[in-house]
């Protein structure tokens, strides 16, 4: 987990993600980035100087319309001494049954992101935090480049003003193989996915060509992310880089 602090600690400093007073909820699916965030975020906090409250929170689809058993993460929460909260929702109902989309996952993530949002803010938080490490940044501008024709990611931190909610990411410079390591080291138990659309996305078809190209020429990611962070896309220019 030391390495993950330092990334946490990194874009804490960089992106000024989290300050005195906040009031953070942890978006967890029971993935090992959540997971690993999760503990990342209640670790940080004994020795970052910065005086914040951590509440994790679920959004459960309700696959195959039945509630679905967190008991793991909610074990995880008891530990770490973090309030856990699980919102069961008909998000599944409506996109599979309902709706039957053929691209269930856009619809799905908007719906999710507006119940998080929801109930991030019904707890009093103005802040939330969401697992996407290194490698979700690099993915998601491919898939604007590619399958929409321009350049564009999310930021590290985003405020959103309809909900009067801030938006951060803390994993934003971890890499994939290393929240990986971390989670297998720290004995995670993952929550595994109920999706019927899991791994059969089209960011699964990002992954795949990335790691691809990974594999052909070594750094080709963070090379990317490089790139992307000189050229200042959506926020993700290092502070000091703006100064020269």
């Amino acid at each position: 987990m030391q390495k993950i602090l330092g990334c946490i600690r990194k874009a804490v400093q960089l992106y000024n993600l989290i300050e005195n007073g906040d009031r953070i909820a942890v978006a967890i699916s029971g993935g090992k980035d959540s997971l690993v965030m999760l503990q990342g975020l209640a670790e940080f906090k004994r020795f970052a100087g910065i005086d914040y409250s951590l509440t994790a929170v679920t959004i459960d689809p309700c696959f195959d319309g039945a509630a679905g058993d967190y008991s793991l993460v909610r074990g995880m929460c008891e530990r770490l001494d973090i309030p856990y909260i699980v919102e069961k929702t008909d998000i599944a109902k409506i996109v599979f049954d309902i709706r039957k989309e053929k691209n269930p996952c856009s619809l799905c993530a908007k719906m999710r992101r507006g119940a998080l949002h929801e109930l991030a803010k019904s707890l009093g938080c103005n802040k939330l935090a969401l697992g996407h490490n290194n490698d979700d940044v690099v993915e998601t501008f491919i898939m604007n480049l590619f399958r929409e024709g321009r350049i564009a990611c999310f930021a590290p931190k985003s405020y959103l003003t309809r909900r009067d909610l801030t938006v951060i990411r803390p994993l934003c410079l971890a890499s994939e193989a290393l929240v990986r390591a971390a989670a297998k080291h720290e004995h995670m138990e993952i929550v595994k996915s109920k999706c019927p659309a899991d791994k059969h996305t089209k960011r699964q078809e990002a992954k795949d060509w990335l790691y691809a190209r990974e594999r052909e020429d070594k750094g080709f990611i963070i090379r990317l992310f490089g790139a992307m962070h000189r050229a200042d896309i959506n926020g993700w220019g290092f502070p000091e880089d703006k100064k020269h």
